[in-house]
């Protein structure tokens, strides 16, 4: 498929609340592969839809370890513990913070089939899990921070981008790994 442009942090689609998708048509497979291809060229573990600036309630994750997670219209519906571990973002690049999560959480999602069921994700899976199901809300991480760590890492963001233009980050197609 495609690699698609990542919004970066100042971008109206990141703090959006994406729209159901309801009906899987064939557009939505194209879009979960774009998602894949563009989170794999970009190295992350997740990706959602409002990060390519597409507001709908579609995102991935592939921790490599066991089977790549396709969310559609996800909810979760058990949550299980709770660790604090560092996360950072694809669309804040070189920023990071310490964030509290669930350790396993179960997601009722809709398959590429159309069909609704459940999935179970623990550790890192979980926690990129709901980093991505965050997105879908226009939530970042950020926004799980303390207000002092939350503005501190805001500045290190605007020093980062002094001299920089636009919200937008093209990726390379030739950064996809298989």
């Amino acid at each position: 498929m495609s690699v698609r442009t990542l919004h970066l942090l100042g971008s109206p689609a990141l703090r959006e609340r994406a729209a159901e998708v309801g009906v899987v048509e064939p557009r939505v497979a194209v879009l979960v592969q774009d998602l894949f291809d563009t989170m794999r060229a970009a190295e992350g573990i997740g990706l959602a839809a409002n990060q390519v600036g597409v507001l709908q309630r579609v995102a991935v994750v592939d921790t490599g370890d066991g089977e790549p997670l396709v969310l559609i219209d996800p909810i979760i519906v058990e949550r299980y513990g709770e660790e604090r571990g560092e996360e950072g973002c694809l669309s804040i690049p070189d920023i990071y913070g310490e964030v509290d999560r669930a350790t396993r959480v179960v997601v009722e999602t809709t398959d590429l089939d159309g069909n609704r069921a459940q999935v179970a994700a623990v550790d890192l899976k979980a926690r990129a899990t709901q980093h991505e199901m965050d997105h879908l809300d226009g939530i970042l991480f950020l926004d799980r921070l303390s207000p002092l760590k939350r503005r501190l890492l805001l500045r290190k963001w605007q020093r980062s981008r002094k001299g920089a233009t636009g919200f937008l980050k093209q990726l390379p197609p030739a950064a996809i790994r298989d």
